[in-house]
């Protein structure tokens, strides 16, 4: 066992490493608080998984209204860095040297695992992605846009994936998208942008799962745990 690292969460005892993003500015018991650890517990007692919960960095990057959108996405970028040189080690020494890790979030969340997959699929060759929002081009942001949104919005940088990479990406990664057709799904944006992600993934051949629950399942916490429960079992 790798001992704790502050600013991550970690539920089970064995099991395939689930690496957890919380919804906007949430913190790394958010997933807990919002019962979404026991609506997976019988995974967890089982040791098929093992989950992984971090804290957010939204309310300094994406969600500071208050700078640019390509400030916002420069400041990601120490999120990232954080992310893959301290808690993937982490999860890997924690885990028994497990080499891939499943990333899984909602809304906001749901951006992050599969903005992280895409862009690392050698270390997160699977996303779940829960009612999410995939372009942040489209979100409340102002200011010129360069590189930093760029290479931060799987709706541009997909767009223009080809050659050899694109082949790569092909092999090596896979993404589930669920979004419900209820309240506050259309208001996020994350209805539509679920389904053009999907469209866009689909058309370069990258391998998408799209799930769209009923028009009574709303953008919240108690969907969020029925579709994890569902779609988690098929993966561990």
């Amino acid at each position: 066992m790798a001992g704790a690292l502050n600013g991550v969460a970690a539920h089970g005892h064995w099991g395939r490493p689930v690496l957890v993003f919380p919804a906007e500015g949430g913190d790394a018991g958010e997933f807990e608080r919002r019962g979404m650890v026991s609506a997976v517990g019988d995974l967890l007692e089982a040791g098929r998984i093992k989950l992984y919960c971090v804290g957010s960095f939204d309310r300094e990057s994406w969600s500071d209204r208050g700078i640019p959108l390509e400030e916002r996405a420069r400041r990601h970028g120490v999120y990232e860095a954080w992310i893959l040189g301290e808690v993937v080690p982490f999860v890997r020494a924690d885990s028994g040297g497990a080499g891939e890790l499943i990333t899984c979030g909602v809304s906001l969340g749901a951006f992050h695992a599969a903005n992280f997959a895409l862009k690392r699929a050698d270390v997160f060759p699977l996303a779940i992605g829960l009612s999410g929002n995939y372009d942040p081009a489209a979100w409340d942001g102002w200011g010129e846009r360069g590189d930093a949104v760029y290479f931060n919005n799987p709706m541009d940088y997909v767009t223009h994936l080809e050659g050899d990479h694109l082949e790569w990406l092909r092999r090596q990664v896979s993404l589930l998208l669920v979004c419900g057709q209820g309240q506050w799904e259309d208001t996020t944006g994350a209805l539509e942008s679920t389904r053009r992600f999907a469209a866009l993934l689909a058309g370069k051949g990258i391998r998408c799962e799209l799930d769209v629950w009923g028009h009574d399942v709303a953008h919240d916490w108690p969907w969020w745990r029925s579709q994890l429960a569902h779609h988690l079992p098929r993966f561990c």
